[in-house]
Order: C-alpha cells, then structure tokens, then sequence
C-alpha cells in the first residue's frame, strides 16, 4: 500500500510597510512590521513546521519580512527570491506551486495581497473549526500566516485541494 505524502503550505504575508509615492517595489517596512515580522517567525517556529523551500518575492517589503522572520526558526531553508511573485494572480501563485519539487515537503510563501489571501481561501477546501471563517473575517492582513495541508504532488496542487490547519494574525 502507497500512501501520498502529507505535505504543507505557509502561505505568510508580508509585514506593516510605509507608505511611499516612491516605487511600490522598492517599500520598506514600516517599525511596526520590524516589529511584527520576528513574532511572526517565532509563531511559525511554534507551530513545529519547519519548511524546506522559502520562495519570497523580490520586492523589499517581503525580502525584509523574511529577514526578520526566519532567524526564529529551528532551520534556515533554502530561499528562492522569485520576482513572479511580486503582483501574481492567484493561477500565477498556484502555478509556481505547482513547480514545486515533490522532494520538498513544506514550502513557505512570502509575498502580497491581495494574493496571498486568494491562495489560502481558493485552496483551502476544507478548515479546522472556524479558521476560514476567522481568516476571511480579517483580511489577512500584514504578517499573518496561514497553514493548509494536503497530500500528493505539488503538480496535483489545486482549488479546493487542502485543509486550513492554522491560521494566526499578529493584531488579530
């Protein structure tokens, strides 16, 4: 008997940026995102999920976010600056799942809404308790992290195809 590996995504905002005339790309964090960045690293490491692929878009918010945040955990892994990230639509995000080697186990993603938010919601066919109710209440705002879970091929990566296990806001 085969059984499908159970595999996890992090799907992990951004924290608070400032606001700039500027570049979009080029925002940093504002004091309250350094700040809520290393809590949420410290909320992830607790949860006992340690990732083997961090892909985090180019932008300077996201890459100062996972600065901060992962030296909180157990395991630093291997990061991939993806600059398809940076303003993906949901089939984008999905698509760059799908790339995904079936050797890693855990992956985390570090980028934006409105598509970090689309991802968690469009994958999670299923929820623990309240969680997608929780979640969808709040935005998903700066540096909150969701967990899905699901089993088989990062190919076979989908609508509907996880379970929301976790769900934490710094400020929710």
């Amino acid at each position: 008997m085969s059984s499908e590996p159970t595999r996890r995504i992090v799907i992990f905002r951004h924290a608070k940026a400032e606001w700039s005339d500027g570049d979009d790309h080029e925002r940093p964090l504002a004091d309250r995102g350094r700040k809520d960045a290393p809590v949420a690293g410290r909320w992830l490491a607790g949860s006992g999920i340690t990732p083997d692929l961090a892909l985090c878009s180019t932008s300077a918010r996201t890459r100062e976010t996972w600065k901060l945040a992962v030296p909180e955990l157990p395991e630093r892994p291997r990061t991939v600056y993806e600059d398809r990230m940076y303003e993906a639509s949901l089939g984008e995000l999905i698509a760059l799942l799908n790339e995904v080697s079936d050797e890693v186990q855990d992956v985390v993603l570090i980028g934006h809404n409105p598509g970090m938010h689309a991802l968690a919601d469009a994958l999670a066919g299923e929820a623990d308790g309240d969680l997608l109710a929780r979640m969808n209440r709040t935005g998903f705002p700066t540096a909150a992290v969701a967990v899905l879970s699901f089993t088989g091929s990062w190919k076979a990566v989908e609508h509907g195809v996880g379970r929301l296990v976790a769900f934490w806001a710094p400020h929710a």
